[in-house]
């Protein structure tokens, strides 16, 4: 099994502005304004995923956070961007971008936090930015959130899942989040369905490096009845990090952050204060 997420969230919701111009307008999305000198929050999405599923938190935050919510290629209006078929090379492209959105504001230079937060897939392709920032490669986070995912040193794929597009699609609704009726429509399984393969492929061609660890604290959340990611594997976040650790067991499963947006915008709050 893997980190990944509802298909039927490859589709996103409201309105949104790009972060800027060249990577940063393909790589990154802006769902609500934010106050002038804001912290920044980096959201990175499970794997089928889009920025878009991220709108709700974006807008609890607003505008006391600049939320800037990463697009993979190969969804939406990205479909025609070949999707990247390693984690690594997400996080390098995303960071990239990061680096030229914060560019010349408080979250860019040190004096505002950075604080980058991934679900599901997206919290490895948050933990590998991380890594590359704090190895000189962009701006270094003052924090890594890691929501619904293994830790590192425990991601795999079944191979079995990438057998056929129904295998696929089973796995996905055994997260929920995802009504079978979108995924047995030959339309929405056209749009679908690319984009989280190569999703699935990435996570299954991961390595990860079992010494790796970054120097920002982690703070580790999932769902109490996550059926792809006990809280013991969550909780193993903290040895991926030289930092201080926390892990927030919520009630729900592996999209507990629908149902408990307000818990974990508390948290987010949380931590920024921490770091202020």
């Amino acid at each position: 099994m893997s980190t990944a997420g509802p298909a039927a969230t490859t589709a996103g919701t409201g309105a949104a502005t790009t972060a800027g111009t060249g990577a940063a307008a393909d790589w990154l999305r802006q769902y609500a304004p934010a106050d002038a000198g804001a912290p920044c929050l980096v959201l990175f999405p499970h794997a089928g995923g889009s920025a878009g599923f991220f709108t709700p938190l974006a807008r609890a935050l607003a505008p006391a956070v600049r939320v800037l919510a990463v697009q993979y290629p190969g969804r939406l209006e990205r479909r025609a961007h070949p999707p990247a078929g390693d984690v690594r090379e997400l996080a390098r492209h995303a960071l990239a971008a990061v680096a030229e959105a914060v560019a010349g504001t408080p979250a860019g230079d040190g004096t505002a936090p950075l604080v980058l937060f991934g679900h599901s897939m997206g919290s490895l392709v948050a933990f590998e930015a991380a890594l590359l920032a704090e190895r000189g490669h962009g701006p270094a986070p003052a924090a890594l959130l890691a929501s619904g995912g293994r830790a590192p040193d425990l991601t795999r794929v079944d191979p079995a899942i990438l057998r056929s597009d129904d295998s696929l699609v089973e796995e996905v609704l055994l997260l929920g989040g995802t009504d079978r009726a979108v995924l047995d429509d030959p339309d929405l399984r056209e749009l679908i369905l690319p984009a989280l393969r190569a999703d699935y492929r990435a996570l299954q061609s991961y390595v990860p490096d079992p010494a790796a660890r970054v120097r920002c604290p982690v703070r580790a959340l999932v769902g109490d009845r996550d059926p792809l990611v006990p809280v013991a594997d969550a909780r193993r976040w903290r040895d991926h990090t030289t930092g201080t650790f926390r892990l927030r067991v919520l009630p729900g499963d592996h999209f507990y952050l629908n149902p408990r947006l307000t818990d974990v915008a508390d948290t987010v709050r949380t931590v920024l204060a921490e770091l202020s």
